[in-house]
């Protein structure tokens, strides 16, 4: 059904709708578009800050990170649960001096097949303890911040786009509103049926 029976106001929609297509569009998509554009420069801010974070803190453990030289005092011994493993990991005992002269022992990770005495080069911490080599590399630490990047974006979209709806909706309703108070003032006219003034008498 068209709009051509409804009477019109200037410079809006017809009285007999209570708001435009072209309006909604209007209001909707720049803002969808505006909420997308903020929601990827809010994930890549974040994924930049975790990035940093994630450096400052592995240099802050560098700087705690000594390494020596270990011997082996047995030989090495697969680690059950990566026996059959693409890349299975062994273990061994092993002794080294840290601080200096300081002598300390340990189990340390090896190559399968390492025999003992074999000299192996360990990073331990201040005190000399062993520390393992758990680091993440720099292909993972990109995927991880990816990550979390990705997860912000999704967030901060999702509260954006909640926002925007309700947005619409407020304005939708207050079009509804002004369109019932308009259409109050212009129903008894267009339909014929004007209001009687009291105490008037019909012919």
């Amino acid at each position: 059904m068209g709009t051509e029976g409804f009477p019109s106001r200037p410079g809006g929609p017809p009285f007999g709708l209570p708001f435009g297509a072209s309006e909604e569009r209007q209001f909707g998509r720049p803002a969808l578009v505006l909420a997308v554009i903020v929601a990827l420069i809010c994930g890549v801010l974040c994924a930049g800050v975790a990035w940093n974070a994630d450096a400052r803190s592995g240099q802050e453990a560098a700087a705690h990170r000594h390494r020596v030289v270990a011997t082996t005092t047995d030989r090495a011994r697969l680690v059950p649960e990566t026996r059959y493993a693409g890349a299975p990991t062994a273990t061994a005992p092993a002794a080294w001096e840290f601080p200096s002269h300081t002598p300390m022992t340990g189990t340390i990770h090896v190559e399968p097949g390492t025999p003992r005495g074999r000299t192996v080069a360990i990073w331990v911490n201040d005190s000399g303890t062993y520390l393992p080599q758990n680091s993440l590399s720099v292909s993972q630490r990109a995927l991880t911040t990816m990550a979390f990047g990705i997860v912000a974006t999704g967030l901060v979209g999702l509260a954006e786009t909640g926002g925007v709806l309700l947005l619409r909706r407020r304005a939708m309703n207050r079009r509804l509103d002004a369109w019932e108070r308009e259409w109050d003032e212009v129903e008894p006219v267009w339909t014929g049926r004007l209001r009687r003034e009291p105490g008037h008498d019909d012919d």
